[in-house]
């Protein structure tokens, strides 16, 4: 018995000083963001959140897994300042195989605290273009990931493009010294759209390894300082646990307004049921949609890089050709308006990235619906406005009838087939064709009927 209590002792004493080791190797966690396809609002909104949550249950580590061809200026800066930022590491790691970083991908990897690829990705060609709106608007800067040139430094002809271009080889250059990495491979791949693979970019010292996995990653980063807000840390990453962060529903909507194709045809439906609801008064379902429509699609064209020339054009064409519905032009302002409706589409979102532009076929589509909905529709709405009235009191005036019975002042005639009490300021005789004038609520006022009325009515 005494040696059972000497042995339990010794048990739970050993179980005291390695609970503390056992704790501290399963605490911890490691936070997963995913992000595949081009960088824009959504992802900027997606990332930002999951930062705030990292920062929120003290993560020991931001993964950050990344596969896109490249995205908007803006939005990719703002992730950056974020990563820059960040009291948590950010490990960015461009997986699975067969993803790329591209363009935007790039400056958003050399901004990592840790710069990671799996087998069989690659990064580059990170040349910026402008395309449109107003000249040094950082809304407006693209990345065009299909340049390419053998030439040893881009050669640019206007003094705007080289000042887009310098601005990001210093931009990159200063990532790269901030993080050790290669800034002449990166100013190589701002100016000649370079690439590499993982393997070659862990020769050139652009990443810092190469990991088949998550896991993989976790386990080749343990141990690795890095320095954090100016402070040195040492990552403790073997044993933790990895929480996946999810885009929620506020980030899928985001994503789906913010696409071009549906902002468009977000703002082209706005337009015309408000053009239906105005021409339509008291409909008001067609008013509401129309206006809910609109507000959505100023709201992601807040956030996208419009061309506002692009746009104009787009409300110009739209203008002319309902104008060609009241104003006889022989067909003039309906094509000019339909030409206008199509280059303005087509100037509207033309970023060179992908899933930032509206599809041609979808332009050519609404610019047919339009012409058809305003020359066709619009055009036998108003047409059938100004046919006369077949129906209803205001039908019977100026219809012919016949007296009944002879009466002077007052007396009954028959007006399309139905008896009628009628006045006349003249005595009528039985049989005699008589004209309605005018109608007090079941009495017709008439008159003699004779081929002078009827040559007045006809002029």
């Amino acid at each position: 018995m005494r040696y059972s209590n000497i042995s339990g002792a010794i048990i739970f004493l050993l179980f005291i000083c390695w609970s503390p080791i056992l704790t501290a190797q399963n605490t911890g966690q490691a936070l997963w963001l995913n992000v595949n396809g081009a960088i824009g609002p959504a992802i900027n909104d997606y990332l930002q959140r999951g930062f705030d949550k990292a920062i929120e249950q003290n993560s020991q580590v931001i993964i950050l897994q990344l596969d896109t061809p490249g995205g908007l200026d803006a939005s990719m800066r703002e992730i950056i300042r974020s990563i820059i930022a960040s009291p948590v590491p950010v490990a960015v790691f461009v997986s699975p195989s067969g993803a790329r970083a591209a363009s935007a991908g790039t400056y958003i990897l050399y901004a990592g605290h840790i710069a990671a690829m799996a087998p069989a990705t690659n990064l580059g060609a990170a040349t910026p273009v402008q395309i449109g709106g107003f000249p040094g608007s950082p809304d407006k800067d693209m990345f065009d990931r299909s340049r390419d040139s053998n030439e040893e430094e881009t050669q640019l002809a206007d003094p705007m493009s080289n000042k887009i271009i310098n601005d990001a080889v210093a931009y990159i250059r200063g990532l790269a010294q901030m993080r050790g990495r290669n800034a002449e491979w990166a100013e190589k791949a701002v100016r000649q759209a370079a690439s590499l693979t993982a393997e070659e970019a862990l020769e050139n010292g652009v990443i810092d390894l190469i990991a088949e996995n998550i896991p993989d990653l976790l386990a080749k980063i343990d141990g690795r300082t890095v320095n954090v807000l100016g402070n040195s840390r040492t990552l403790s990453t073997q044993h933790i646990s990895i929480e996946h962060f999810e885009p929620d529903w506020r980030t899928r909507l985001l994503a789906i307004i913010t696409d071009p194709n549906i902002a468009y045809i977000l703002m082209l439906l706005g337009i015309y049921a408000l053009i239906f609801e105005f021409s339509n008064p008291g409909m008001i379902f067609p008013g509401v949609v129309g206006a809910v429509c609109l507000v959505l699609a100023l709201f992601a064209f807040q956030v996208l890089p419009i061309n506002y020339a692009g746009l104009a054009l787009l409300l110009f064409g739209i203008a002319f050709m309902l104008a060609e519905v009241f104003v006889p032009s022989f067909g003039a302002l309906g094509i000019g308006g339909m030409i206008a409706f199509v280059i303005g589409s087509v100037m509207l979102l033309d970023t060179g990235v992908p899933g930032y532009g509206v599809s041609i076929p979808l332009i050519v589509t609404f610019a047919l619906l339009s012409a058809a909905f305003f020359l066709l529709v619009l055009g036998m709405a108003i047409k059938a406005r100004q046919r006369p009235v077949v129906s209803g009191a205001e039908h019977i005036i100026h219809c012919t009838g016949e007296v009944l019975n002879d009466f002077s002042g007052q007396g009954w005639v028959r007006v399309q087939g139905e008896r009628w009490e009628a006045q006349a300021s003249t005595p009528l005789k039985r049989g005699e064709r008589v004209r309605v004038v005018a109608i007090d609520g079941l009495v017709l006022k008439v008159e003699p009927y004779s081929n002078k009325a009827t040559q007045f009515m006809e002029d």
